[in-house]
């Protein structure tokens, strides 16, 4: 068994962690911990020691694994001191403020023969793995471009922002995400083109962004993101020599998460057919095809398989080091390459 404590009692820990460790039968939810105590919006988990002073963690040899929920800010502290008092560490994405941080952190573990992971559930989203098995089929020939996108019409947000706060600008919230999906399947690009905006002015939040990723074979990989567009844009559409494929509608776990339906349901985050992507190509005797692609399952709980693999078994990590560091430096270099546009002329 491994016997894992989150550090943490909120959202992240509750509805985006427990629902999936708590499906893995060689997991042990041990311990919680909150500086307030429980947090009385969620249920408490069964058999779970929920604590306030984090040192009940530290001290407790039967701990394994500690898992780090807390808002991000707190990331890079708490996984040192998790790594310090010879936890095995997964940590909540962003992993860390800097990638200066994260490089410090993988070396303890290293030293220490610990493991350190940073949370990329989003590597198992339907439409992600989808768009991978049209890509693998072949019919859309070389790939030309990918546009992803992550798009809210949530205005009040930006705008009840009154200063720029990095952790809490959209690049850092969202393209933790998304370019960790880049970056997982496509590789390091060989070049990146930023388009970082604060869309409502200069010292506000960053509510916009849109960064090119250049490969080999004049390949382009788009991540675009924007909390101002009414009608979002597809999650996804991948165009090659042959042919177009268009997932309109993003995974539908955090959906059922959100409305309290769990993966002990057989339907869990299941797409209907009105969700399927729509693949247009062009076979070898010229004929023109269109037709619904039936999405693939999402299962963020393959991210605890993995840990518990890796722990356990020695297998290698989902998210490897070098794809947490490398991603951290294109948040960094985005926020620096940050723009605010006046009268159509950057400020």
């Amino acid at each position: 068994m491994l016997n894992i404590a989150y550090i943490g009692d909120g959202k992240s820990t509750n509805r985006y962690h427990i629902p999936f460790s708590s499906q893995v039968e060689e997991i042990t939810i041990k311990t919680i911990q909150a500086r307030s105590g429980h947090n009385d919006m969620w249920d408490e988990v069964p058999g779970a020691t929920y604590v306030k002073d984090v040192n009940d963690i530290w001290n407790d040899s039967e701990i394994d694994l500690v898992v780090i929920c807390t808002p991000p800010q707190s990331h890079y502290k708490l996984a040192k001191e998790a790594l310090m008092n010879g936890k095995h560490t997964l940590v909540e994405k962003p992993f860390a403020e800097t990638s200066e941080e994260a490089r410090e952190l993988f070396a303890v573990a290293e030293d220490k023969n610990l493991f350190l992971q940073c949370f990329q559930n989003r590597r198992f989203d339907s439409d992600f793995l989808t768009v991978q098995k049209v890509i693998e089929s072949g019919v859309l020939g070389e790939i030309l471009e990918v546009e992803m996108h992550f798009d809210y019409f949530r205005p009040e947000v930006p705008e009840n922002a009154k200063e720029f706060e990095r952790f809490e600008s959209f690049l850092y919230t969202h393209a933790c995400h998304t370019v960790d999906q880049v970056l997982s399947y496509f590789g390091d690009p060989l070049d990146i083109h930023y388009d970082v905006r604060q869309l409502l002015g200069e010292g506000r939040m960053n509510d916009y962004f849109d960064l090119d990723l250049n490969y080999a074979n004049n390949l382009k990989v788009a991540v675009k993101s924007s909390y101002f567009r009414l009608k979002g844009r597809p999650s996804f559409v991948v165009y090659g020599k042959k042919g177009t494929f268009v997932k309109e509608t993003k995974d539908r776990q955090e959906e059922h998460l959100k409305l309290f339906y769990m993966p002990t349901n057989a339907d869990f985050g299941l797409d209907l057919p009105e969700h399927y992507g729509t693949l247009y190509y062009m076979d070898d005797a010229g004929q023109y095809h269109e037709e619904k692609i039936v999405s693939e399952v999402g299962d963020y709980g393959l991210i605890y398989e993995g840990v518990y693999e890796s722990i356990v078994n020695g297998k290698e990590k989902i998210v490897k080091d070098d794809e947490t560091i490398h991603q951290l430096e294109i948040l960094e270099e985005g926020i620096q390459e940050m723009k605010t546009y006046q009268n159509g002329f950057i400020k």
